[in-house]
């Protein structure tokens, strides 16, 4: 039965395809690729594409990218915005057919006795050159590991996907055949041979151990051993996707995500609503020792936080929810649960970072950068890297965004990045080494510094000490900027001084100068919260020990004036105090009294400073008091 024409033209359409969300229908009009939604009145999208007619079109669903061919020997890859993205050289013969992989890593074309596999990127990895006529249409194996053709001379052609490459470290895995895996140490040259029951669908190398899936089992071997791995049965066949962590790892098929041991033990297996696990990829799922991220598709503006050992919903439940678009998340991997951040980057290519545990107040999310095509966190501390416009960029200590963000620019390692080409992308970053692939399919490795690691590790073990030396030694600005930062974050203030002696900030040097002569531990732990910004957090600390005046004070000090006033009424303390700081700072200036709470308080009241300063040195003495107190009956308890 008809339903309706989608479209009517003067061209045939050779090729059609579904859009990702089956919102839309991709399809062909001679040199033109035409994107048309299925809501009436809705915009459509058309341009010009090849320079001869168009044969073939697909469109993937889980990396959102479009492949077409043509008559005038060039195979494409675009964005869903029609953007190109890779333009291939002109073959001999007309391109026949491409036909994405199911995970959109891969793509098939045919021509006229010519197969070619490609990175989703458009690089070619392989060329057969079958005796098959054109190859009119491809199809991939639900599993993506084998391709079917159907030839122009009548005959089918069937290939499998091999030699496939992991590399960790030392070690280095290739898939030989279907079911045999070739390990290789490269320290000592030893070569183990992996023999499978079953073909081999999927495979990760991270973290010391290698995980393969096959059509119906599961097994995980140790880099220490590779003659006895662990094995077991998978509930369903086709494994899509597999990321490790340190301590487990995860694997997504058809039916859901599931979470193992390295052991083999079934953790979790998280689930959300409208959860399609057929499109969920390495740059929309992150995995950490506790947490697991991962992006809706239904609003590609929200996260989904789990708790990796119980798969439910993270703190109390509550959402990550960005104003834009996300395109790529990461979990950083090391650290406790309670530090736990996520980094992602969103539509307008910013990179962002924020805390996933989320109780009750609304955690910020922080810009970290502009242009940022792509990320990844190092496997040994959290330090994290990107490509950001022309620029490689290694934030050394990403927290200095909540600790102090004026520093942030010193926390840096930046070099020119032109040499990686354009659209340039992270594999991955272990230890101090990043790897990159270009556009062309070739690796490149970076190596990092040594010393951001170690210093992560000092601090980790609170050896201050061994830290400072560490800085004294490498004379690097970088280095002090991260101690600085990591040390207010960790309370230190006696390191901390150091560290921003180091790097110059003298105003911040006598700022924690004078918190070290406060008289309690609480107004001690509100001044480093202001210090870093958290002034509602620093105020609440001092309102709960009872320290009313000095929360009022720091009110005053910061000129939060309506705040000020609204704590001395409250707390019925200190009104005339306020008001007369007020009118100190009007005079300073020369201003007039213009505020109506002001007014409506200072109506009738006689300000005597002398009284003022009385009552102010009479709170500093209770506060000393009652610092002392505490201390000596910290002191019986212990003789005790």
């Amino acid at each position: 039965m008809l339903r309706s024409t989608l479209a009517q033209q003067g061209t045939p359409v050779y090729s059609v395809a579904w859009g990702p969300d089956s919102e839309k229908v991709l399809y062909t009009a001679g040199k033109q690729l035409i994107i048309k939604p299925l809501q009436p009145n809705a915009k459509v999208l058309q341009w010009k594409a090849h320079d001869g007619i168009i044969l073939k079109v697909d469109w993937n669903s889980v990396s959102d990218l479009i492949l077409s061919a043509g008559e005038d020997c060039k195979y494409k890859v675009w964005d869903s915005y029609g953007r190109p993205l890779y333009n291939s050289l002109p073959h001999e013969h007309p391109i026949t057919s491409v036909a994405w992989a199911p995970d959109g890593e891969l793509f098939a074309v045919g021509s006229f006795h010519t197969l070619r596999l490609c990175d989703k990127t458009g690089w070619s990895y392989a060329l057969e050159k079958p005796n098959t006529g054109s190859i009119f249409n491809i199809a991939w194996s639900i599993d993506g590991t084998q391709i079917a053709g159907a030839c122009g001379n009548g005959h089918v052609v069937f290939a499998h996907v091999v030699e496939q490459r992991w590399e960790w470290k030392n070690f280095q895995v290739t898939l030989t055949k279907r079911r045999t895996m070739q390990v290789r140490n490269v320290l000592n040259d030893a070569v183990d041979l992996l023999e499978f029951r079953d073909r081999v669908i999927k495979a990760s190398l991270n973290y010391a151990h290698l995980v393969v899936s096959t059509s119906l089992q599961c097994y995980v071997f140790s880099t220490k051993n590779w003659n006895t791995p662990l094995i077991f049965d998978l509930k369903e066949g086709t494994v899509s996707l597999i990321l490790q962590a340190e301590r487990h790892f995860l694997l997504v098929d058809g039916g859901g995500i599931y979470l193992y041991s390295y052991e083999g033990r079934f953790i979790s297996s998280p689930k959300f609503p409208g959860m399609r696990t057929d499109i969920l990829n390495a740059q929309t799922v992150s995995l950490s020792n506790d947490t697991i991220a991962i992006k809706d598709k239904a609003d590609e503006k929200i996260i989904f936080l789990f708790e990796a050992s119980t798969g439910k919903p993270l703190g109390d439940g509550k959402l990550l929810s960005h104003k834009n678009e996300i395109l790529e998340i990461a979990l950083d991997q090391k650290g406790l649960t309670n530090d736990r951040k996520i980094a992602f980057i969103d539509k307008n290519r910013d990179l962002y970072i924020t805390s996933v545990k989320r109780f009750g107040k609304e955690e910020q999310i922080i810009k970290l950068g502009t242009m940022v095509h792509t990320l990844a966190w190092s496997d040994t501390c959290n330090i994290l890297c990107g490509l950001q416009d022309t620029r490689f960029t290694v934030w050394y200590y990403p927290n200095t965004v909540y600790v102090d963000r004026d520093i942030l620019p010193k926390t840096l390692y930046e070099r020119d990045a032109s040499e990686f080409s354009k659209n340039p992308h992270i594999v991955s970053f272990v230890g101090n080494q990043v790897t990159i692939r270009r556009a062309d399919g070739s690796l490149v490795h970076i190596s990092i510094s040594p010393y951001p690691a170690i210093l992560h590790e000092y601090v980790s073990g609170s050896k201050w000490e061994d830290a400072v030396r560490l800085c004294r030694f490498v004379k690097e600005q970088t280095m002090w900027a991260c101690l600085a930062a990591m040390a207010v974050a960790n309370r230190d203030m006696t390191t901390a001084e150091i560290a921003y002696a180091a790097i110059g900030e003298i105003d911040k040097v006598q700022y924690i100068n004078s918190i070290k002569d406060l008289p309690s531990k609480e107004s001690k732990m509100a001044h480093i919260l202001m210090f870093s910004g958290n002034i509602q957090e620093a105020e609440m600390v001092l309102l709960q020990a009872g320290l009313v005046y000095q929360a009022i004070q720091i009110n005053i000090n910061l000129y939060n004036w309506e705040r000020a006033l609204e704590l001395a009424v409250k707390y019925k303390t200190h009104v005339d105090t306020v008001l007369a700081y007020r009118q100190k700072f009007l005079e300073t200036f020369g201003k007039q009294e213009t505020n109506k709470r002001y007014l409506q308080y200072a109506e009738g009241l006689q300000i005597d400073w002398e009284k003022i300063r009385a009552k102010i040195e009479m709170e500093i003495t209770k506060e000393r008091e009652r610092s002392s107190s505490s201390q000596s009956s910290k002191n019986v308890g212990l003789r005790h």
